[in-house]
């Protein structure tokens, strides 16, 4: 099995080849970068790409089958990858990491426990080279918590605080966004009550933990119908 990654000079892309290349059964077919004809993706099975938003949509066309793990998607933009998923089998995850995951399955149901009597927030802590805020996986994370206790995640979510805010709405869900050095990734959900505080943490200390993460989901693509797809049906979790 080919595999094409893009974005190959990142952090994330060096990190992908490590994985691709430590698993006998698959092959790094191509690796490119900008300045690169992505056209080469064609010739593989599936493309790993963890780069930008308008890279990964000028990659789509290329592609035969796709993993993606670029975040900072605008709703068109998603768009766009929702159509090209009517050709192509496409795994988009937030965090490809299998804990993380974890993550979203155990605040889901801590949700759905401890209900409306809890208020929520979520804290994530990234490098300083981040460029979106909050995180993908915060979002996700959000985006599970508000179906769990059917809210619009729009219109209850709430990213800081500074200044004279009154006192904090019932149903809000909040985001906040560390950035700094060289952490990896953490995300904290925080439920907290009166009387006791619940907490579900996971904390990332290398890049691979994504990397294998995405391979597994690579590895999974083939003989797939075009759709979109998700982590959660690479781990069979739905």
């Amino acid at each position: 099995m080919k595999i094409a990654v893009a974005g190959s000079s990142g952090r994330m892309g060096r990190t992908v080849i490590e994985a691709v290349k430590s698993d006998s059964s698959l092959e790094l077919g191509a690796a490119f970068d900008i300045g690169s004809d992505p056209a080469v993706a064609a010739t593989c099975d599936v493309l790993i790409d963890f780069t930008r938003p308008e890279g990964t949509l000028a990659h789509l066309k290329h592609a035969r089958a796709m993993v993606i793990g670029t975040t900072g998607f605008s709703s068109s933009q998603k768009k766009s990858v929702e159509e090209a998923a009517r050709r192509i089998p496409i795994v988009m995850a937030a965090n490809f990491a299998v804990g993380v995951n974890a993550v979203y399955k155990l605040a889901e149901s801590a949700a759905r426990i401890l209900g409306d009597s809890y208020d929520v927030e979520i804290i994530e802590a990234h490098h300083r080279h981040k460029v979106d805020a909050p995180s993908g996986t915060a979002l996700k994370i959000g985006e599970v918590l508000a179906k769990a206790l059917h809210r619009e995640l729009g219109g209850v979510a709430r990213h800081g605080r500074e200044g004279d805010t009154g006192e904090r709405p019932a149903k809000e869900i909040g985001f906040h966004a560390i950035r700094g050095g060289d952490i990896v990734g953490e995300h904290t959900v925080l439920f907290a009550g009166a009387g006791e505080r619940v907490e579900i943490t996971v904390r990332s200390q290398s890049r691979m933990t994504y990397a294998a993460g995405a391979v597994r989901a690579a590895k999974w693509l083939p003989g797939k119908p075009a759709g979109l797809y998700d982590m959660f049906d690479v781990l069979g979790l739905k």
